[in-house]
């Protein structure tokens, strides 16, 4: 089975590498986004994708508009394509030049969370669960019938948690699709567009921590931006950037004041209780446990976060 894939982030290296090692595929190209500035000195840098792709020794494309390349696309003469965090939609164009279709594995249980940030918005949420759906591409986002999901218990992890363990699943999927489609095993499930919701791209704006709002929803966010952008809020004009924070009891102080500041944490009263954040990072210092703040006397109780 002759396959392009398209995928960008390191979500997508493990779905090519599984795809590469099936012996029922043949890859004949990856298609990625540009390489992009990364960093202070905005150094040009390639996606993970591309970076895999070229160490496999694959045919790699960073095209800026896909749908300006569709001769080349149809002269790989590819029997369908795969699509993993691609970020780039496709016009149906692209969509023919594929005799058994675009398939696309997309991290959420759709019909919920169509769009750019499907694992936070999960978490976000407070769903119990998240996972991997396979579903036909069609010209509106992620609305395509489904082929097959698997789910995920979301728990306590962090968005990078879940990253991790989507990806095996979608890893899994991607031979699995190849597989089902060559058999001709593709009965689809139509989306039940009276559950549809849709997610954005996170904003470092998103990030922000609102101690108006409850432990749950900000021990929620914190989670959801964990590895990166990061939740944060303020300390006396400064930056705090909030890695891990779970609920606890508190019903003394001002919404933002910090009840307690020891070893074994900063209790921070929020509404209708209070959070304990247990690890941190203050802006341009490095990783640490909050009693490590603490003990440096860079927080007290008193003290105001916002």
């Amino acid at each position: 089975m002759k396959i392009v894939f398209a995928g960008s982030p390191m979500f997508a290296v493990a779905p090519l590498k599984n795809l590469h090692g099936s012996k029922d595929v043949e890859i004949v190209a990856v298609i990625t986004q540009p390489d992009k500035p990364v960093g202070r000195k905005k150094v040009l840098t390639a996606t993970d994708v591309k970076a895999e792709a070229q160490s496999l020794g694959l045919p790699v494309y960073d095209w800026a508009k896909v749908k300006e390349h569709v001769a080349e696309i149809k002269a790989l003469g590819a029997d369908m394509m795969i699509t993993c965090a691609y970020g780039q939609l496709l016009t149906q164009e692209v969509l023919d030049c594929f005799p058994l279709g675009v398939w696309n594995l997309h991290a959420s249980l759709l019909p919920k969370f169509r769009g750019a940030s499907p694992i936070q918005s999960a978490i976000l949420a407070g769903e119990k669960y998240t996972g991997i759906t396979v579903m036909k591409t069609e010209l509106e986002m992620d609305s395509g019938g489904i082929l097959r999901v698997m789910r995920l218990e979301i728990g306590d992890k962090t968005y990078g948690d879940l990253q991790t363990e989507l990806s095996i699943l979608a890893a899994y999927l991607a031979v699995e699709t190849v597989e089902r489609i060559k058999k001709g095993d593709c009965q689809l499930l139509i989306q039940d567009e009276a559950q549809v919701t849709f997610c954005k791209k996170i904003q470092k704006s998103d990030c922000k921590i609102n101690f108006e709002n409850s432990a749950e929803d900000i021990c929620r966010l914190v989670r959801a931006m964990n590895p990166e952008p990061i939740a944060y809020c303020n300390q006396s004009g400064n930056v705090l950037n909030i890695l891990k924070a779970v609920p606890c009891e508190g019903k003394d102080g001002q919404i933002g004041e910090v009840l307690s500041a020891d070893k074994s944490g900063i209790v921070v009263r929020c509404n209708g209780g209070a959070v304990k954040i247990c690890e941190l990072q203050p802006a341009g210092g490095k990783k640490m446990s909050a009693g490590d703040y603490v003990n440096g006397r860079k927080i007290k109780a008193g003290d105001r976060l916002d």
